[in-house]
């Protein structure tokens, strides 16, 4: 059994529940449906489960236990995340998959704390934040350069604010 400190444990929660928040904070400020309190209780909640399978296992080794504690949190994942895609309107739209996508990074995110890999919490979250500050930018220009056809559900414009609804 691995008995982890509590300031180690402190830093592993501490940083998941960040992490999960910062993408949160990135939905909120694009007026998206899931933000930082969700998606840092998501980073928070899984890096608590990973953490006590962690704690029962043997040193620098992940049990099947812990295998099974991750597989379970993933599938888990992806109910939140269709729970944010799923909208009932007049017209078949899907909308959201940004959300739900950032839904399951916080938990990914949160299983890498729970694990204590802070090498990979940095880079998946720098890659994280470049795709979503600039990759609608990057997958227009790119769909322009290759002559792709023009999706009308991206090129919608918001009736209140004039501005075009992405996720």
């Amino acid at each position: 059994m691995t008995e982890l400190d509590w300031p180690e444990i402190l830093l592993r929660l501490g940083t998941a529940t960040l992490a999960g928040s910062a993408i949160g904070l990135n939905r909120d400020l694009h007026g998206k449906p899931i933000g930082l309190k969700t998606l840092g209780i998501v980073g928070l909640s899984t890096a608590t489960v990973v953490l006590l399978a962690v704690q029962f296992a043997e040193p620098g080794k992940i049990t099947d236990a812990a295998s099974r504690v991750i597989q379970g949190i993933l599938t888990g994942i992806g109910f939140l995340g269709a729970g944010v895609i799923v909208h009932e309107s007049e017209h078949f739209r899907v909308r959201g998959l940004t959300s739900a996508a950032c839904t399951f990074l916080a938990a990914c995110l949160g299983i890498v704390c729970g694990t204590g890999q802070w090498g990979i919490v940095a880079v998946a979250l720098a890659l994280a934040f470049v795709l979503l500050t600039v990759g609608r930018r990057i997958e227009r220009w790119l769909h322009r350069a290759l002559g792709g056809k023009e999706d009308p559900q991206r090129t919608e414009t918001s009736p209140s604010s004039g501005q075009r609804e992405s996720d």
